[in-house]
């Protein structure tokens, strides 16, 4: 059965429980999943540029026994050279996992509706799933989920989406804090409110200190994603507010740790002092993009 991952809503609540659970295990155990997939071969799309996610998802096949193939848009021609429709038919007969970093998530849906293969989203315009799983197992390592106030100060974009929907899912206090015009598209916010666990909750506000203020977990982003380079110096004027500075940074709980998806523009959505804090894990974050990573390709092929 094909198991395709697009978004977090993808997996319903057991299986994101279970997911992360297979990531502490990947981290603490990872003799345990030696070659549990060997024979499968992975197919890695990557539209955008990426130095994280290949890596690790290059990493974590070869860790479990898989054969990862690498795959650019140059070669590929996905959408332009060869429709979509048809790249997704010829790949999934060589292929067992489809891993796709795109611009576009309409390409995603369009693999899936026409792959036999699982498809994964690496990253599109509407959501990072994959670093979603890495930013819930690393908040996992320092407390428990459920009840945990996550703010995320920024831009409402792909990282965002992702992580409101995940952390509502698994019962924690989500706060999104962006200028007005940068908010969250209003049917993510409206699906994390439904998905909400127990105790889940969700808000939007413009403050960036009243959302700070008491936090768990600070989490930010750059302030201009790819693609957006073009709107640059806009953004910094209308983001400077957002900046996580040391003032900003100790408005929140004494024990709070700070994570960024990276790589980070520092001077801009965070400032030296605080990306290099002992209390910021972004390090722990980004190994553990290879750990989650492996735990859905374990989940994807039934293995446990």
């Amino acid at each position: 059965m094909s198991r395709d991952f697009l978004q977090i809503s993808d997996l319903d609540h057991s299986d994101l429980t279970q997911v992360l659970q297979l990531s502490a295990s990947a981290k603490s155990d990872p003799d345990r999943y030696s070659g549990k997939l060997s024979g499968k071969t992975i197919g890695l799309f990557f539209e955008k540029p990426s130095t994280r996610t290949r890596v690790s998802c290059e990493v974590a096949a070869v860790d479990l026994g898989a054969y990862p193939l690498v795959l650019r848009q140059e070669e590929v021609g996905l959408g332009t050279r060869e429709p979509v429709k048809d790249a997704a038919r010829v790949l999934t007969r060589y292929l067992d996992i489809l891993a796709f970093r795109v611009f576009s998530h309409s390409h995603l849906e369009t693999l899936a509706a026409y792959s036999e293969a699982p498809v994964v989203n690496l990253l599109s315009d509407r959501g990072h799933p994959c670093q979603a799983l890495a930013d819930l197992q690393t908040i996992a390592e320092h407390r428990e989920l459920p009840g945990t106030r996550l703010v995320f100060v920024g831009d409402g974009n792909n990282v965002a989406n992702s992580l409101l929907v995940a952390g509502a899912m698994t019962g924690m206090e989500v706060v999104i804090s962006s200028p007005e015009g940068y908010e969250p598209q209003s049917s993510v916010v409206s699906l994390a409110t439904e998905l909400a666990a127990s105790g889940g909750s969700v808000t939007v506000t413009e403050d960036p200190r009243t959302a700070i203020e008491g936090a768990d977990v600070v989490y930010t982003d750059v302030w201009s994603s790819m693609g957006d380079e073009k709107d640059a110096e806009r953004r910094r004027s209308d983001f400077m507010r957002y900046q996580i500075d040391e003032e900003l940074f100790n408005l929140a709980s004494r024990d709070a740790i700070f994570l960024h998806c990276l790589p980070a523009h520092r001077g801009e959505e965070v400032v030296d002092q605080v990306i290099e804090h002992d209390r910021s894990l972004v390090w722990d974050q980004a190994e553990n993009r290879l750990h989650s990573f492996k735990a859905l390709l374990l989940y994807i092929a039934g293995v446990t």
